[in-house]
């Protein structure tokens, strides 16, 4: 049995942040526990410039940020273990980890869960068809084409039209493959303009709006799909090697799940109040595993948000810590879900004062309400837009002011 003081599970840019703020903040072991053989997480792959930008105040590429932020941990004094997977738990913050090393217990005063999220593949995505060699996710693309110089295919379409889908185009078009067409069952390219317009000239074939891929066909090798226009019904083939499925992200949850954690049913992550506590005394939970999926820095800033929580949970003892509690947070159609999910009645904003959300349609300059026991609790007009394939940040104070006696808190459109 291992005995530290904090684990954090999950070495992406929020786990490794949120070790780099506790090392030096707490007495006792800072233990950062990766699957991978090396820590970083998906911006490790991702070779390209655009992170950092919120949390470092710089511009660099994926690869150089993973470095960046391992050192910082590493130096800050935490630990760093890599190819260990985190198989189960053993009692209240005991976990099991299976490694290269063999199998063994670890004992936590407090973990910090930070395992990040995942896109769709084909296979969840149910898209009929054949099933030949060729079709990828982004994060596999991006593994085999940055860390695996695979070669990949001549013409590709991607699915989806997100953030993350036109770094797929980017590294289509770094390993020789030309992007001869996008899907997006949206009336617009969800991705932000400073990204949609220049990646229009890395492409070679039109951004296909309301559509949906509904089949692909080849024996052993991608030949073609055939898009189905969602509109008008009519459907047209379009040859191609390879099939890139971009975005549509589940949290990576079966640790919080198998954990007896509270979970969100809209975003399928754990709920959490604005102090990313857990249901669960001494659990915490950060970055895209709350939110999928955020930008790299934006799950970062989770990190640095969560250490000085974590702390005081550890100052106050095994016996006065508690579980996330307080009043539930709901979002209306047209948002899919909302997090944080609980207003803690002692107060503390959420990481960055943001109220992140997740919308199904496009609305220029949306107005918010916040609605408890059919009284308007707070009102706000965003000058940004909220916006299907990306998240949509609104101020904590919308929702702030509820009443604890006054039962749950809807945000809607107003």
């Amino acid at each position: 049995m291992q005995k530290v003081a904090v684990a954090v599970v999950g070495g992406g840019p929020a786990g490794l942040t949120a070790a780099a703020a506790l090392a030096p903040l707490i007495d006792g072991e800072v233990l950062v526990i990766e699957r991978e053989v090396e820590t970083g997480g998906i911006p490790r792959h991702s070779d390209h410039p655009g992170y950092g930008i919120r949390d470092l105040k710089r511009f660099i590429s994926g690869p150089a940020y993973a470095r960046r932020l391992t050192d910082t941990a590493r130096d800050a004094g935490a630990q760093l273990e890599t190819e260990a997977m985190v198989t189960g738990w053993s009692g209240e913050r005991g976990l099991q980890i299976s490694s290269p090393r063999g199998r063994r217990l670890l004992q936590a005063d407090a973990v910090v869960l930070a395992t990040g999220a995942r896109e769709r593949p084909r296979p969840a995505r149910l898209i009929p068809g054949d099933r030949p060699d060729g079709v990828y996710t982004t994060g596999q693309l991006q593994n085999l084409v940055h860390l695996h110089h695979a070669e990949i295919g001549r013409r590709a379409v991607v699915v989806g039209a997100e953030l993350v889908s036109w770094s797929a185009v980017m590294t289509l078009r770094e390993a020789g493959c030309a992007t001869v067409a996008m899907t997006s069952s949206y009336p617009r390219s969800e991705a932000y303009a400073a990204f949609r317009i220049p990646g229009r000239f890395l492409m070679s074939g039109p951004v296909l709006t309301r559509t949906r891929l509904v089949g692909i066909a080849g024996k052993h090798r991608v030949k073609s799909v055939t898009v189905e226009n969602l509109d008008t019904g009519t459907r047209s083939t379009i040859a191609c090697d390879t099939v890139i499925t971009t975005g549509d992200w589940i949290p990576d949850h079966e640790l919080a799940r198998t954990a007896g954690l509270a979970m969100d049913p809209g975003t399928r992550g754990p709920l959490v109040d604005a102090g990313l506590h857990t249901t669960k005394a001494g659990v915490f939970a950060v970055g895209n595993l709350l939110h999928p999926v955020d930008t790299a820095d934006g799950a970062a800033l989770d990190g640095r948000h969560v250490a000085p929580r974590v702390r005081d949970w550890l100052l106050s003892g095994q016996d006065g810590g508690r579980g996330a509690r307080g009043i539930r947070v709901r979002a209306a159609a047209p948002f899919r879900w909302v997090t944080p999910q609980l207003i803690d009645p002692a107060g503390g904003a959420s990481p960055r004062g943001d109220l992140l959300l997740w919308t199904d349609e496009y609305h220029r300059a949306p107005r918010l309400r916040a609605v408890q026991g059919g009284r308007t609790i707070g009102a706000k007009r965003t000058p940004w837009p909220a916006a299907p394939g990306r998240i949509y940040r609104a101020p904590w104070s919308l929702v702030a002011g509820a009443d604890p006696a006054g039962g749950d808190v809807t945000v809607e459109l107003g």
